[in-house]
């Protein structure tokens, strides 16, 4: 019997690789919804290719046109079409491959219905962590993480309950060996240009200034239930090992493997089997030679530092930091704003405000709103004095 699949995010990077990875293992899967947001391009491809049965847009105006040229398929849109999607009855899994918090109303609408979720959204768990958790046990729902190290973590893991600490690694991103300086200069095409991985550019910018690895921190908190001071970060520029686990022992198992996000989207959705799929290529320790392991720079890199803080803290800070950061990587990416400016203009945001304690969803998503606006009006001044 087949396992049916809804996908949020079809056509970004980790949407597009699901589907790469469901093409070879035809007999396993049935994708019954997708959603995507401007691509749309790309998903009149996917729908003539997939034929689901719904569609959801993030604009209204597309359904027009899409709804005239597929007239066999629903077509929804907005966030109430991204939670119709994700509550279908149909679906037995839902893979949330979108990024911001757009994920988030969705994955908990979707936990409700007993959807058992393949997470790839960092800001569900960042923003709502204590919440969704709660939820998932409440309904026996399993989050099985797509992310290739918290992928790692959970195979390390394997319901083993005596860890010690988890090990995250971080290739360093392009600006693991720059001085000062050369971040100071660093344009839009260096920090774009990641040595490692392949992934839409929000993620890839916070890969480069660290703040990718720190909102990791936070959701392996909520998703293992560990004490941040058990949780420590690893640069490794290989990228081979994907993260580690230490256990009471002593002992320390890894996850190694070729730098893929295809094995851990399968492993997520095929959970708990494995089995043959896409990727071909093995590992070879041989041809690997040496695996190197660093430190990492938390003056070159503060929002890493800033990350840890947040989390300890708890509250809404974490939800203040995500979205500071959301919107100063948007400014830079429309080349409004300097590299180091995504940390200035994150920080001040950060440092002026006053957190909610054991905040509602409704608080949550208010305060999301209230903390992108200051940020936005940041940004212009820092435009204005460039």
């Amino acid at each position: 019997m087949r396992k049916k699949i809804a996908i949020l995010g079809s056509t970004g990077s980790i949407g597009t690789q699901s589907l790469e990875v469901i093409d070879k293992l035809p007999d396993k899967f049935e994708i019954i919804a997708f959603s995507a947001g401007n691509n749309i391009q790309l998903l009149k491809k996917q729908m003539k290719k997939y034929s689901p049965k719904y569609v959801s847009v993030k604009n209204e105006t597309d359904t027009i046109e899409l709804q005239k040229e597929f007239p066999k398929i629903k077509i929804l849109y907005g966030d109430e079409g991204l939670i119709e999607l994700a509550t279908l009855d149909e679906v037995d899994t839902l893979l949330v491959a979108v990024s911001g918090k757009i994920g988030l109303n969705p994955t908990i609408e979707a936990i409700k219905k007993k959807k058992n979720i393949a997470l790839a959204n960092k800001e569900t768990l960042v923003m709502a962590g204590d919440i969704v958790m709660k939820l998932a046990r409440e309904n026996n729902v399993k989050i099985l993480p797509v992310d290739s190290e918290h992928s790692a973590i959970f195979q390390c893991i394997n319901g083993n309950k005596s860890v010690k600490n988890l090990i995250i690694t971080a290739s360093g991103g392009p600006f693991r060996t720059s001085t000062q300086n050369e971040l100071a200069n660093a344009n839009l095409d260096k920090t774009l240009a990641h040595p490692r991985w392949n992934m839409g550019k929000k993620i890839t910018v916070d890969s480069a200034t660290l703040m990718n690895k720190g909102l990791e921190v936070i959701e392996a908190h909520h998703l293992f239930n560990i004490d941040y001071e058990n949780i420590k970060i690893v640069i490794h520029p290989q990228s081979y090992v994907h993260s580690a686990v230490e256990f009471i022992d002593g002992s320390i198992i890894a996850q190694i493997g070729i730098p893929s996000m295809h094995i851990p989207i399968q492993y997520a959705l095929t959970y708990p089997n494995r089995i043959e799929g896409i990727e071909t290529e093995s590992f070879d320790f041989i041809k690997a030679g040496k695996l190197e392991f660093y430190e990492p720079d938390y003056e070159k890199f503060p929002s890493l530092s800033l990350a840890f803080k947040a989390g300890k803290l708890g509250g809404t800070y974490p939800i203040c930091m995500n979205a500071a950061n959301e919107e100063a990587v948007f400014a830079f990416l429309e080349n409004k704003i300097k590299y180091l400016d995504i940390y200035k203009i994150t920080r001040s945001v950060f440092d002026d405000y006053k957190s909610i304690s054991n905040p509602t969803l409704n608080q949550i998503l208010i305060e999301d709103e209230k903390v992108r606006e200051l940020t936005k009006k940041l940004i212009k001044k820092y435009e204005e004095n460039q």
